[in-house]
C-alpha cells in the first residue's frame, strides 16, 4: 500500500463549497486559510502542491498560510477549483459521509487542541503544530474512501506510520514525523520525549475526551484538570462555530446530498464560464477581447447583449448579438439609464420595475425584450466598459450566479493583461535608463586608458628629434581624440539586455539605485542607503525581472515615507544556506509607519491597496509572481518601526555548503 501517493481525499462538500466561494468573491487570504485549515483533505492537497518538487529544494511548508505565499493567489484558486471538480466525482454511502463528518469533527478538534496547547506550553511554532493535528489521522481519510472494509481497516491500522511518511515526503523534518510516528503512545512513555511529540500525543486523548489525557496533562505538562476541562470547553465552542458557519450539522444525521448538489451546480457554472471564455480570443487588446466576449455572454446565458466601449466621456456601442447595430455613441455621465448607472456605480444595474429613459428605450428597442441588465466590467480602478443584456424581468439566481463568475473571470484576464501591459512599459522606461547609465559608465572606463595614451604619445613626441616621427605620433593624437569624442556622444545609446538566464545582482542594483535616488529621493526628508555584500551575488534571474521587483517595493516604501520623511535601505547578503540550497538575500526595508491591517491580510492580491484613486494595487502581487516565477521566495515584516520585505534568489552556483 502506498498511501503516499493516494491524495485524492475526500472532504466535506459544505467546506469545498465556502472555499469555492471566498475565492470567487476575491476574499482575503485569511479568510481563505481558515476554511482550509479545517479540512484535512484541502491541507493534504495545498502542503504537497506547496511542497513538491516543482518549487524546488524549499523548507518544508507547515502552514496553509505558508503555502499561499508560496503558492500565489491565482495558483492558489485554480487548485481549490481542481479540488472542488475532483470532489463531485467521490460516490460514498450515507455510512460513509456520516464518517466523515465525524473525522472532520475530531481532526479539527485535534488541531485546535495542538494549537492551545503548543501556545499554552511556549512551544514557538504553534501553527506546526495546528497542522500536524489535522494531519495525525489521514489514515482514516483514506479509509473512509476505500472500497472495502479490510482494506480501509488497515489503512486505519497504519495510521501513525502513513502521517509520519507523508511528513517526511514534505521535508517538515524528523520532529515533525516523529509526532505522527508517536501519536498512540502512552502518557508513560512520554514523559521525557520530544515538546512537540508531547503535543501531539496528548492533543489526541484530549480530542477523545480521554479521561487519561486529562491526567496526562498534568504529568506532561504541570496543567490543571481545572484549566485542562476549559481548554476542552472553549475548543468544544470552537469547533461548534466553525460547523454553524459551514452549514454542518454536528448533533443530528448527516445528510451530503444538498451541500453536494449545491457543489456541483457551482462547479457546473465555472466550467460553463470557463469554456466560454475559451470560445474567444484573448490574446489581443483589452478592448477587442471585450467586443468579441458578448457573443460568449450570449452563448451561456441565451440572452441578447451588447457591448459599450468606454472611451474618454462617452460609452460608445461596439459590437452586439442582435444583428448590424447603429452608431450609438452616448454620455458616460450618469443620466438615469441602467447604462449609464451601471458604468458610473461599479455595480450591475437592472431595469425591472423602474420607469425607462429614453436611452432605455432605445435599448429595449435594440435588444428586443421588455427588459434589461447593464454589467459593468471592472479592472482595478476601471471601468473600460459595460454589456447589456436583454432579459425578460425575471432572470433566476443561477443566470445571474453565472453571469456575476464569468465577468469575474473575464475582468481577471483584462487585469493581468493590463497589469503586464504597464509593468512591461514601466519597465522599458528604466532599462532605458540603466543602459544608459551603463554606457556612461563603460565610456568613462574606455577613456581613462585612452588618456593615459595619450599622455605617453605627448612625452614620446618631446623625446624625439625627428619631424616626421612627430607628425606620425599627432595623426595617431587626433585619431585618439577622435575616438574618445565618439565615445562621448553615445550616452543615448542602448545596450539592452544579454538574453542570459543569470545577472549580477550587485551591479544591476548599483545601475537602478542611482537612477532611483535622482528620481524618488529628491526630497531632503528622503534617503536611500545601499548596503551591497562583497561576495558573488549571481543569480538565477534576469535584470528586467529583478529592476521591475526593486522598481516596486522601492516606490512603496517612498509613498509610505513621503509625508514624515525617513530612510529607506536597500540591501544584500550572500550565500545565504536555506533549505538544502544556496541563496543570494536581498532586503528592502523602510522606518515607516508599517502595513496596514487590511492591506496586510490581502498582502499580495491585487486591488489592495492604500494609495487612494488611480493606483490599481497590482504592485505587490507583481512582484509575487515574479518571485514566484524566478523559484525564490519573499517574505514581510512589518511593525509601527517600518517594513522590510526579504527575497531570496536561487543562487547561480549552487554547491553543496561545506557545513552541511
Amino acid at each position: 500500500m502506498n498511501a503516499i501517493s493516494d491524495l485524492q481525499l475526500p472532504s466535506l462538500p459544505e467546506v469545498t463549497l465556502r472555499a469555492l466561494e471566498i475565492c470567487n468573491k476575491d476574499g482575503n487570504y485569511r479568510e481563505i486559510s481558515e476554511v482550509i485549515a479545517s479540512d484535512t483533505a484541502l491541507v493534504v492537497r495545498i502542503l504537497a502542491l506547496a511542497n513538491s518538487a516543482l518549487y524546488g529544494p524549499t523548507p518544508g511548508i507547515r502552514s496553509i498560510d505558508q503555502a499561499l505565499m508560496r503558492l500565489g493567489t491565482r495558483r492558489f484558486k485554480t487548485l481549490i477549483l481542481t479540488a472542488a471538480l475532483r470532489q463531485i466525482l467521490f460516490e460514498l454511502g450515507g455510512g460513509a459521509w456520516q464518517q466523515l463528518r465525524d473525522f472532520w469533527r475530531h481532526a479539527l478538534t485535534t488541531a485546535l487542541t495542538a494549537r492551545a496547547l503548543a501556545t499554552l506550553t511556549r512551544y514557538p511554532e504553534a501553527d506546526e503544530a495546528f497542522m500536524l493535528g489535522m494531519l495525525h489521522n489521514v489514515g482514516e481519510l483514506i479509509d473512509v474512501k476505500s472500497p472495502d472494509t479490510e482494506t480501509g481497516q488497515q489503512y486505519t491500522n497504519r495510521q501513525p506510520d502513513i502521517a509520519a511518511e507523508l511528513v517526511t515526503s514534505w521535508g517538515l523534518g524528523p520532529l515533525a514525523a516523529d509526532a505522527m510516528r508517536y501519536q498512540q503512545a502512552l502518557p508513560s512513555e512520554l514523559l521525557d520525549a520530544g515538546h512537540l511529540v508531547k503535543v501531539i500525543a496528548l492533543s489526541t486523548r484530549l480530542a477523545l475526551s480521554d479521561s487519561a489525557g486529562i491526567a496526562a496533562a498534568g504529568t506532561m505538562f504541570g496543567l490543571s484538570e481545572e484549566l485542562t476541562h476549559e481548554i476542552n470547553r472553549r475548543i468544544s465552542h470552537d469547533v461548534s462555530a466553525m460547523a454553524d458557519s459551514l452549514g454542518i450539522p454536528l448533533i443530528n444525521s448527516y445528510d451530503a446530498e444538498p451541500a453536494s448538489k449545491q457543489l456541483r451546480q457551482t462547479v457546473l457554472r465555472h466550467a460553463i464560464a470557463q469554456q466560454a471564455l475559451g470560445f474567444a480570443d484573448l490574446t489581443g487588446k483589452s478592448g477587442a477581447i471585450l467586443a468579441e466576449t458578448v457573443n460568449s455572454l450570449t452563448l451561456i446565458t441565451g440572452l441578447p447583449a451588447l457591448y459599450f466601449a468606454s472611451n474618454d466621456d462617452s460609452l460608445e456601442l461596439l459590437s452586439g448579438t442582435t444583428g448590424p447595430h447603429p452608431n450609438l455613441v452616448v454620455s458616460a455621465q450618469a443620466g438615469g439609464s441602467v447604462l449609464t448607472e451601471a458604468f458610473t456605480s461599479r455595480i450591475l444595474i437592472s431595469l425591472k420595475d423602474k420607469a425607462p429613459t429614453v436611452l432605455d428605450r432605445q435599448l429595449l428597442s435594440l435588444l428586443r425584450t421588455q427588459s434589461l441588465t447593464a454589467i459593468p466590467i471592472v479592472t482595478g480602478d476601471k471601468c473600460p466598459g459595460v454589456f447589456v443584456l436583454g432579459t425578460d424581468g425575471r432572470t433566476s439566481d443561477s443566470t445571474t450566479d453565472l453571469i456575476d463568475l464569468f465577468i469575474r473571470q473575464l475582468s481577471a484576464v483584462l487585469q493581468e493583461k493590463t497589469s503586464a501591459y504597464e509593468a512591461e512599459k514601466e519597465s522599458e522606461g528604466i532599462n532605458h535608463e540603466i543602459a544608459i547609465e551603463k554606457l556612461r559608465e563603460q565610456v568613462h572606463e574606455i577613456s581613462n586608458p585612452l588618456t593615459i595614451i595619450r599622455q605617453y604619445l605627448h612625452q614620446l613626441r618631446n623625446r624625439l628629434d625627428d619631424p616626421s616621427a612627430r607628425e606620425d605620433l599627432d595623426i595617431v593624437r587626433d585619431e585618439l581624440d577622435r575616438a574618445a569624442n565618439l565615445l562621448l556622444q553615445m550616452n543615448n545609446g542602448n545596450t539592452g539586455d544579454t538574453g542570459e538566464d543569470t545577472s549580477d545582482l550587485n551591479a544591476e542594483l548599483r545601475s537602478l539605485a542611482r537612477v532611483l535616488d535622482h528620481s524618488l529621493f529628491g526630497d531632503s526628508k528622503l534617503h536611500f542607503n545601499v548596503l551591497m555584500c562583497s561576495t558573488s551575488t549571481r543569480v538565477i534571474a534576469g535584470p528586467p525581472a529583478i529592476r521591475q521587483i526593486l522598481i516596486n517595493l522601492i516606490r512603496n516604501a517612498v509613498e509610505s515615507l513621503r509625508d514624515a520623511g525617513g530612510v529607506v535601505s536597500l540591501k544584500t547578503s550572500a550565500p545565504i544556506w536555506q533549505g538544502r540550497r544556496n541563496w543570494v538575500e536581498m532586503e528592502i526595508s523602510d522606518t515607516g509607519p508599517g502595513i496596514p491591517q487590511e492591506v496586510r491580510d490581502a498582502l499580495f492580491t491585487p486591488g489592495k491597496t492604500t494609495k487612494g484613486a488611480g493606483h490599481s494595487g497590482l504592485g505587490l502581487s507583481i512582484v509575487k509572481q515574479l518571485v514566484d516565477d524566478m523559484e525564490g521566495i519573499i517574505a514581510c515584516h512589518t511593525g509601527q518601526e517600518g517594513t522590510t520585505f526579504r527575497i531570496l534568489l536561487p543562487a547561480a552556483s549552487q554547491e553543496t555548503s561545506k557545513s552541511e
